[in-house]
């Protein structure tokens, strides 16, 4: 059993960006995809739920089920092939999670889990304990709500820092990340 691992979630269906698959998107020179691998790195194994995609560093790939089933399929998908303590969970859309923000969640969790909160908690930003997740997944994950689901549980919130809850929905966030995130 490992310490930590992760696992990412990458299946939605960009809606808002007119269907591009948000994780291969580009900003400061790196696909948000590899922005979120590089925040949990090194969690073992890393796992990300959505169709592959190029990525800098190996991962393992899984689909929910049925494919753009939402978060909580995905993150059901995701566990099953974890075997660590503690799971990083996190949206592959988002600009401003580092190791840090990783970081200040782990050294957070208490009793279940931590989770990110800027003024709303953000579900999709948090660490927890692998078998409290297993514990409150729903029998059929698709379509159920991650804050109902994540809601049971005991966790911590830890504040956000400026920047860290943002994700990119739509082709002005997107403007909006590649101004605010310098070339690398």
């Amino acid at each position: 059993m490992t310490d930590f691992a992760a696992v990412l979630l990458a299946g939605g269906r960009g809606r808002r960006m007119g269907g591009v698959h948000k994780p291969a998107l580009v900003v400061a020179g790196r696909t948000l995809l590899d922005r979120s691998v590089a925040a949990v790195r090194p969690a073992d194994p890393i796992v990300v739920v959505g169709p592959q995609t190029p990525t800098e560093h190996p991962v393992r790939w899984t689909r929910e089920d049925p494919p753009g089933g939402g978060p909580v399929a995905g993150l059901a998908a995701g566990l099953k092939l974890i075997d660590a303590r503690t799971v990083v969970v996190l949206a592959a859309d988002l600009v401003g999670v580092t190791a840090d923000t990783v970081a200040r969640l782990r050294d957070a969790v208490r009793a279940d889990g931590a989770v990110l909160d800027d003024g709303h908690r953000q579900w999709l930003i948090g660490v927890w304990r692998t078998e409290a997740l297993r514990r409150v997944l729903p029998e059929n994950p698709a379509d159920a709500s991650l804050r109902s689901v994540l809601g049971a549980l005991d966790y911590a919130c830890v504040a956000a820092e400026p920047g860290e809850t943002v994700d990119v929905d739509t082709p002005a966030d997107l403007a909006r990340a590649a101004s605010q995130h310098p070339h690398r």
